[in-house]
């Protein structure tokens, strides 16, 4: 049985314990564990901590955010401090471009639903209002992708779309074609008054 937390780590590393940091069920009084940059991933298991009140997962390999959070849940009650940020399970804008602060509020309300005694989540303080949202609405913040179906594979389209009337595509017959179409916004974020001239005002 190791003696020190960093002989623990170092079994855990040569492979005699796995990757399911087991060596640490010696540590029962364990408050505090810092895990960044370990590359861990959904396969990450914890031993029962009964006193860890923090614990930082900072950039490592997790994307289910669902199954770490059940299992944090169940296997330090006491936690407190939580921090994921780097992970693909927490969407900011370090991680993908196509994420964005809503994404991350949509987030941090699902894992305050998952784990309601956190008092700081990714070095940020949770307020009140988060507390809240989270009661109310963070059963429904979970993100699901959709799984990707072997069975049906489209067949790419014969001929590449083009806004053209048929008419028109013939490249040896020229002629004029006058078209009328109404521009629509589909973008994530409002754009504002940006499009409106003064005479609709």
């Amino acid at each position: 049985m190791p003696e020190s937390l960093s002989e623990a780590r170092q079994e855990w590393w040569t492979g005699k314990r796995g990757r399911s940091l087991e060596g640490l069920s010696a540590f029962g009084s364990l408050e505090e564990l810092i895990l960044d940059n370990n590359l861990l991933g959904n396969d990450l298991v914890l031993p029962g901590l009964p006193r860890l009140h923090t614990l930082t997962l900072n950039k490592n390999q997790i994307s289910d955010l669902e199954s770490l959070l059940d299992h944090l849940a169940e296997v330090t009650p006491a936690l407190e401090y939580l921090s994921l940020l780097g992970n693909v399970a927490c969407p900011n804008e370090l991680i993908s471009l196509e994420k964005d602060e809503e994404d991350y509020k949509r987030y941090r309300c699902f894992v305050l639903h998952k784990l309601p005694n956190l008092k700081f989540l990714d070095a940020r303080k949770v307020t009140r209002k988060e507390r809240e949202e989270a009661l109310v609405r963070g059963s429904f913040m979970k993100v699901v992708k959709p799984k990707a179906s072997s069975d049906h594979v489209e067949a790419p389209p014969e001929h590449p779309y083009t806004p053209l009337p048929s008419a028109s595509r013939d490249l040896t017959n020229h002629r004029g074609v006058l078209g009328k179409c109404r521009y629509v916004y589909y973008g994530k974020n409002s754009e504002g008054n940006r499009f409106i001239r003064d005479d609709q005002l």
